[in-house]
């Protein structure tokens, strides 16, 4: 089956009450509609993901994702999804709200699987609270059990689809709408729970979470004849830092802080200096299962402060370069780290330019 999912990013966002859009919000280290690419990508259920945004260059390039502008509404945005795939061999399409970013790979394959004898299946939950309705003058209780709060993805046979959002020109508020006005059947589904919906500020409050902390610490000898690695960056210097690895002492102490934030061991266990595999390995992509760690624990950082100790080389001429990098390893927005450079007062190792230290506190999110 040739399925296709649309992530609906173009909206307004009126109601979040915020100069930045809604969808590009960090979220988790990542703007709000990157959390329904990635899943969606992550599923292997679809041929194409088309993005459908406000401004098209707020997203990089990738083989498996179409960008298109959206339209003033959300139902033109849809349609003109719809279109921009309508040549294609397309059986079916899946439309996602990018302010939905926490549906579960096991909904997909729940609505998946449904739609192999349905034309239309919906998620949906229930209400917990008592419901009421005017109606004829009078104040109606409604049976609270009979309430379904929809959610998105929804998914169609895309040409049932495509014929109703054509002929439409009326403004509806999600695309089941279109089957319900024409009387057409719908197969509705448990959704998630965890499948919340951001239109306030506050929404981003409702995901359970706990702050940890974690601090790192690293020292190594300055020798002759080697190169400088610090943040991932190449540094000109006289020397560079004995260790199994290149020595990066920013990016080994940024790993034991998280790490240690991660409640794990130290690096030394992941990467111990008595293993031929890991002579010389280059710092950064020692970090890179670490990252992948804390996405896998459903974690994001919030900061990292870092103290680079050393007399030379000047910290304040490679602040901007090593921020950089570590943005781009690390992935996450370069405001949120920071570093600082400390002297000893020329004392010691340290003072003697016979070593460079770092040391970092991280505080981490784990969402439940």
């Amino acid at each position: 089956m040739n399925n296709y999912f649309i992530i609906l990013a173009a909206g307004k966002g009126k109601r979040f009450n915020s100069k930045i859009p809604k969808q590009h919000i960090l979220y988790k280290n990542k703007p709000l509609f990157m959390h329904s690419v990635n899943t969606a990508i992550k599923s292997k259920l679809f041929k194409k993901i088309i993005l459908v945004l406000d401004k098209t260059s707020a997203f990089k390039k990738n083989k498996n994702v179409d960008v298109i502008k959206g339209g003033n509404e959300r139902h033109l945005s849809s349609k003109k999804a719809l279109y921009h795939i309508k040549n294609n061999k397309v059986d079916n399409v899946f439309i996602h709200d990018a302010a939905r970013p926490n549906f579960s790979l096991n909904l997909l394959k729940n609505l998946n699987q449904q739609l192999k004898k349905n034309q239309a299946v919906v998620p949906y939950i229930n209400t917990e609270n008592s419901a009421k309705y005017p109606y004829d003058n009078k104040i109606i209780n409604l049976k609270r059990e009979k309430i379904l709060l929809t959610q998105t993805p929804q998914c169609f046979d895309f040409k049932t689809l495509f014929y109703l959002s054509k002929k439409n020109n009326k403004l509806v508020t999600d695309d089941a709408a279109l089957f319900l006005n024409s009387n057409k059947k719908i197969k509705f589904i448990k959704g998630d729970e965890k499948n919340i919906k951001i239109t306030k500020k506050s929404d981003l409050n409702k995901f359970s979470k706990k702050t940890l902390y974690g601090i790192g610490f690293d020292i190594h000898k300055l020798i002759k004849n080697k190169k400088l690695y610090l943040g991932g960056v190449k540094i000109p210097f006289h020397s560079g830092l004995k260790g199994h690895s290149d020595g990066d002492v920013i990016i080994h102490c940024v790993i034991d802080a998280l790490l240690g934030a991660l409640g794990k061991k130290d690096i030394g266990s992941l990467y111990p200096s008595n293993k031929n595999k890991f002579k010389n390995i280059r710092s950064a992509k020692m970090l890179k299962p670490i990252i992948l760690d804390l996405e896998k624990n459903n974690c994001s950082i919030n900061n990292i402060d870092i103290n680079l100790i050393c007399e030379r080389p000047k910290v304040s001429l490679y602040r901007n370069k090593i921020i950089s990098s570590l943005s781009k390893l690390i992935n996450i927005n370069k405001k949120i780290i920071n570093l600082k450079g400390k002297t000893v007062e020329k004392l010691g190792l340290i003072g003697k330019e016979n070593a460079i230290a770092c040391e970092c506190i991280v505080s981490i999110n784990k969402y439940e």
